[in-house]
């Protein structure tokens, strides 16, 4: 026993010497490299004296920031993510000056903005060898997480927190944000994917799913997280009685929906017993909350939906590495998209301006940031924890659903959740692990490319309105622009159209190949009569546009050449979307009960031999309405766990149940596992729900530990 732990100090010991001597040799490199930077005094030093001082500096460094760094960034949390990303370097370059002031008769001198480079650098190579060594020593690695999930397993049994008795299985249920059933299939066969591949060879099996008619996140996830969707008839859509129009990515929109969507459940939601919701737009109930969209609108420090970023970046490697990642992908997605261009590539969207920096955000911060929270919920023995990555989603939006730009993000997310899994092999309580998304993506050529100009054009053309000359674009609604103003502290607004002025003009609003007109002075919803009446040509010249593939006006589907059918007449409907695929009409017929469904949805012409759509936003990926795989997300499940089609109380004579329909029958599918774990929700009644006003001043939740650093827990 004690020559056990004899070994493992000596372990120890040496890593940090070896790091220690990395350091060191880093720092005489760099003093020769660099004019602004010395380790000698002004007579001029020996070698062996030159050494000292770098190992005495290369020391100084490292206990300053294992020390005063989590202090500085812990200081920091009402700083913005993005410009604590930037503040990074400057810290560290001043940790570094700290450090160099210490050292003996002033030996050590730099440049501030030299001592930048140099602390960025040594702690790149620290990192980096720490990491190597780790590697290296495998019996190493798994004693320190199992000391970490110990200590953490003490403390919740000190503090009486939930599962501190013996732990039932946990379960981890992991979005991959876009990924359609078809592409997921092919990435597996393709070995872009060996992880998920694995795991379907041994362990997991996996089904399609069928979304409601507006197949987006904010819908989905909605219904997934808290039960219900109801009354989200797209992704942005004008509600009369208020004025406004609800944006799902907005985060008082999205407060807004999760209280509604709590008040007509009477629940809390999917996570609220021991939970963690990380990077969602909803927390699902959970008291631990990280880049959670729906709790970024409270200000102040009641607004910790971004604790993750600061629990991340408080370890300066994590900054530096993905700092590296960050500038990398932003190249690469120049080069791509030259190449694109070069190669004249069809359908193609403009991909500059600020572009690159939100792709690199959603595919290296965001990643790493949300990997890192699911390690820490894990080794902290969460019972539920639900993340969404929205790498693949930002990227095929703008590069297509399939191809070599979607294919390199996929392999990254391959790796992402080899590492989520290798994590979960040590941690203190099993962990079943679910993958699942929430739409697919369709392809095709833009409305405005294919047709040139946009659908609010066409509308005020068939209303008999002045079009402008120049044809307008319809910006990308994407998750990853909201992840980024809110790491900004900025609100994610939509200019004139969060609030339209008062008058007659039509409100058109796109939500991929799915889009709603709303007018504004017509009290509740306008019957087809009064459409026709107001705008004689109104209708007549969307349902007869080759881009457009029906309306849903007042209870009637209207389609080409006058076709029309009722939606309470039964078959009408259904023969009249056929082309739509399965369950077209009911999903259609569902959104047409909704309070604040648009006087009129559009929805693009469908290909079904191509799969091709027409978004009316500048997306040749994109995903919002009816028609192709947008429709068809996946659910991966281990074998452990009842199939999702699965009756609680089965008729032996009844035939096997298809695969689930709708969002909420996903939440339905995930509570019952949740169940099978031994982890059975907590009603609301029992526990208030976290999030009830878009607009709060209460606490908030939650701050997650960085990869492999242990950190408090902290709950409301």
């Amino acid at each position: 026993m004690w020559r056990g732990r004899w070994r493992t100090a000596g372990s120890a010991l040496l890593r940090v010497i070896l790091v220690w001597a990395a350091s060191t040799l880093t720092m005489l490199a760099l003093a020769g490299i660099l004019p602004d930077f010395r380790l000698q005094s002004d007579d001029g030093d020996s070698i062996t004296q030159i050494g000292l001082t770098a190992a005495w500096g290369a020391g100084a460094f490292g206990l300053l920031s294992a020390v005063v760094w989590p202090v500085l960034v812990r200081a920091l949390l009402l700083v913005p993510a993005l410009v604590l990303g930037l503040l990074v370097f400057f810290l560290n370059g001043s940790l570094l000056l700290i450090a160099l002031s210490l050292i003996p008769a002033w030996r050590g001198e730099a440049a501030p903005e030299t001592a930048v480079v140099v602390a960025a650098v040594m702690s790149a190579v620290a990192s980096a060898t720490s990491t190597a060594l780790a590697v290296r020593d495998d019996g190493a690695y798994r004693r320190r997480l199992y000391r970490l999930a110990d200590r953490r397993r003490r403390r919740q049994r000190g503090a009486g927190a939930p599962g501190a008795g013996a732990a039932a299985p946990g379960l981890v249920f992991l979005q991959l944000d876009g990924v359609g059933y078809e592409v997921l299939r092919g990435a597996c066969g393709s070995g872009l994917m060996p992880t998920v591949a694995g795991w379907l060879d041994r362990s997991h099996r996996v089904t399609p799913w069928r979304t409601d008619w507006s197949s987006q996140t904010g819908a989905s996830q909605l219904g997934i997280l808290h039960g219900s969707n109801f009354d989200v008839p797209a992704f942005r859509w004008y509600e009369k009685d208020t004025g406004e129009v609800m944006v799902c990515n907005r985060p008082t929109s999205a407060a807004e929906l999760q209280r509604r969507a709590v008040a007509r459940t009477g629940d809390g939601g999917l996570l609220t017993l021991d939970g963690a919701s990380r990077g969602n737009l909803f927390s699902g109930g959970a008291d631990q909350l990280a880049l959670v969209l729906s709790v970024s609108a409270r200000r102040g420090r009641a607004n910790r939906s971004r604790a993750g970023y600061f629990a991340y970046f408080s370890d300066p490697a994590n900054a530096v590495r993905t700092a590296v990642s960050f500038v990398a992908e932003v190249v690469r997605e120049i080069v791509q998209s030259l190449r694109a261009r070069i190669r004249g590539d069809r359908p193609r969207v403009s991909r500059g301006g600020l572009y690159p920096l939100i792709r690199a955000f959603a595919t290296v911060v965001e990643r790493d940031v949300v990997v890192a929270a699911v390690i820490g919920d894990m080794l902290a023995g969460r019972a539920a924890v639900y993340a969404d990555l929205v790498a693949y989603d930002e990227v095929a939006h703008h590069s297509g659903p399939r191809g070599r730009d979607t294919d390199q993000v996929l392999a990254r997310l391959d790796r992402s959740l080899a590492l989520i899994a290798r994590v979960a092999e040590h941690a203190p309580r099993e962990y079943r692990i679910v993958l699942l998304s929430d739409h697919g993506q369709s392809p095709g050529e833009t409305f405005l490319s294919r047709y040139g100009l946009t659908l609010k054009d066409l509308v005020r053309a068939g209303c008999g309105l002045p079009v402008s000359r120049r044809a307008g674009r319809t910006r990308s609604g994407a998750e990853a622009r909201a992840a980024v103003l809110a790491a900004l502290h900025r609100p994610v607004e939509e200019g004139e159209e969060a609030r339209p002025g008062p008058g007659s003009d039509p409100v058109v609003l796109a939500s991929g190949n799915l889009a709603l007109i709303s007018f504004p002075d017509v009290p509740g919803r306008a019957s087809r009569e009064h459409v026709e009446r107001a705008h004689p040509a109104l209708l007549a010249t969307l349902a007869n546009h080759p881009g457009v593939g029906f309306l849903l006006v007042d209870g009637v589907v209207l389609g080409p050449d006058g076709a029309a059918a009722r939606l309470d007449v039964p078959g009408e409907a259904e023969e009249l979307l056929s082309p739509f695929g399965p369950g077209a009409a009911e999903a259609v017929r569902r959104t047409d009960a909704f309070p604040h469904v648009a006087d009129i949805m559009v929805n693009s012409a469908y290909d079904p031999d191509t799969g091709a759509v027409h978004a009316f936003e500048e997306q040749i990926g994109s995903h919002g309405g009816l028609g192709g795989e947008q429709g068809h997300p996946f659910l991966m499940w281990p074998t452990v766990l009842s199939d999702p089609g699965a009756d609680p109380d089965p008729d032996p004579g009844a035939e096997p149940a298809a695969e689930p329909v709708g969002a909420e029958a996903v939440h339905g599918v995930l509570r019952r596992w949740l169940r099978e774990a031994d982890g059975p929700q907590v009603p609301l009644g029992l526990r208030p729900e976290p999030v009830q006003d878009p607009r709060p001043e209460g606490a908030g939740d939650g701050i997650l530990p960085s990869a492999g650093v242990s950190a408090r827990d902290e709950t409301r």
